[in-house]
């Protein structure tokens, strides 16, 4: 079992940035994936960014040039860095960890991001 604990989230003005962080506990070894994922009120969970099983990184088209991801392997934490934030990034943030062995998925709880003036 892999526990996902995301933190973070907020509210922030138009322009503003913020940072997420995904901790993970657990049998961490499984994991050969690692993304982000968003969920607005009434849309479909969609990709924003991640860390593939090949260690490449892959961002959705409307996040380029604004929104970057690190990880720090000693605290087994993902994060993401969120700038020039626009209201259409309010969503609820999701992490999600693959274990492509297994074929299942970890999620955490969401943080909830909101973009507004």
């Amino acid at each position: 079992q892999v526990q996902l604990v995301e933190s973070g989230g907020g509210l922030v003005q138009p322009g503003g940035s913020l940072r997420l962080s995904c901790a993970a506990s657990g049998s961490i070894s499984v994991i050969t994936a690692m993304y982000w994922y968003r969920q607005a009120p009434g849309n479909t969970r969609e990709l924003v960014a991640g860390f593939t099983d090949r260690g490449s990184t892959v961002f959705a088209d409307s996040v380029k040039g604004r929104f970057t991801i690190s990880r720090d392997n000693a605290k087994n934490t993902m994060y993401l860095e969120m700038n020039t934030l626009k209201p259409e990034d309010t969503a609820v943030y999701y992490c999600m960890a693959s274990d492509e062995v297994a074929g299942y998925d970890y999620w955490g709880q969401g943080t909830q991001v909101t973009v507004s003036s």
